[in-house]
């Protein structure tokens, strides 16, 4: 899972060199919610009712489609370690909305975590002036983040479906959604784009990004969080941006700068930080739910 995540960041990039970035999201999108949709049939368990479909449906148009415009939107403009980095501070958001929202409550070893995580993401952010295209670099950098932000308030929403319905069928119907935004969105893109010129390597990114980072590498981690819990597979997945640096570094050739090597160290301490403090719902939170 954590490997295919990882290695996706360079394979978007490498896709983006023969699609515009509407038209490739668009297509893999709607790929991988057609494939999705089609697994998730199989599954013995009764779908979600109608009035959580329709929640479901507008839960996607946010955290699969409005985010995923934000992060192609912000890949096409910066580097694909970079856009690792961010990502992996989303934890922090998590835990800063559900705060805000009053539905958990972090202690001061959790804050200092979290407190660790941004300034990482400070780091990684600040450091794209010294890219290549300079302030496009750092609009890339602050909409992935904005993305980020967007995940984390879906994923807070999203957690009381989780307790009620199977997780295949929650993705494939937030997956739908999203797909279908961002696939009328990516139409006049699609139109002018020269599809004869797009080549194997950009077909291949469009396989990859769609059946194995937003299928596969899915199915692996819902069996993971099945029989290793959502802690250690977190763990694990803590492992995708340095594995999207390397991976980068070499296909890439993305050098890490120090300031985003500084980051890094700060984001992975913070997550390491973050997972041994511990979270209690808040008390209105337990009221809601007795």
């Amino acid at each position: 899972m954590a490997t295919i995540w990882g290695v996706n960041y360079s394979v978007v990039k490498a896709g983006l060199q023969a699609m515009t970035p509407l038209s490739f999201t668009g297509v893999r999108m709607v790929f991988a919610a057609v494939v999705l949709f089609g697994i998730a049939s199989f599954v013995r368990a009764e779908w979600p009712n109608r009035r959580d479909i329709v929640r479901l449906l507008l839960l996607g148009l946010l955290g699969n489609g409005f985010y995923q415009l934000l992060f192609i939107s912000g890949m096409a403009r910066t580097r694909a370690g970079v856009a690792a980095l961010i990502v992996a501070a989303g934890p922090a958001w998590i835990a800063i909305l559900s705060r805000l929202l009053g539905r958990e409550r972090v202690s001061r070893l959790g804050w200092a975590g979290i407190g660790l995580q941004l300034i990482g993401v400070l780091c990684v952010v600040g450091s794209t002036q010294k890219f290549d295209g300079g302030s496009d670099g750092l609009l890339g950098a602050v909409l992935i983040a904005a993305g980020s932000i967007a995940w984390a308030l879906y994923s807070i929403l999203l957690q009381p479906y989780t307790q009620r319905s199977n997780g295949l069928h929650l993705s494939a119907l937030t997956l739908a959604s999203g797909a279908a935004m961002m696939g009328v969105i990516g139409v006049p893109d699609m139109l002018r784009l020269d599809w004869g010129a797009v080549g194997r390597t950009g077909w291949g990114a469009v396989a990859y990004s769609a059946l194995l980072a937003m299928v596969v590498a899915y199915l692996l981690f819902y069996r993971g969080v099945r029989i290793l819990g959502p802690t250690k597979t977190a763990m694990y997945g803590n492992l995708q941006p340095i594995i999207a640096i390397a991976v980068a570094w070499i296909l890439l050739h993305e050098t890490p700068t120090g300031w985003q090597l500084l980051g890094a160290a700060c984001i992975m301490g913070g997550l390491l930080v973050s997972r041994t403090a511990k979270v209690r719902p808040a008390p209105e939170a337990l009221e809601e739910a007795a």
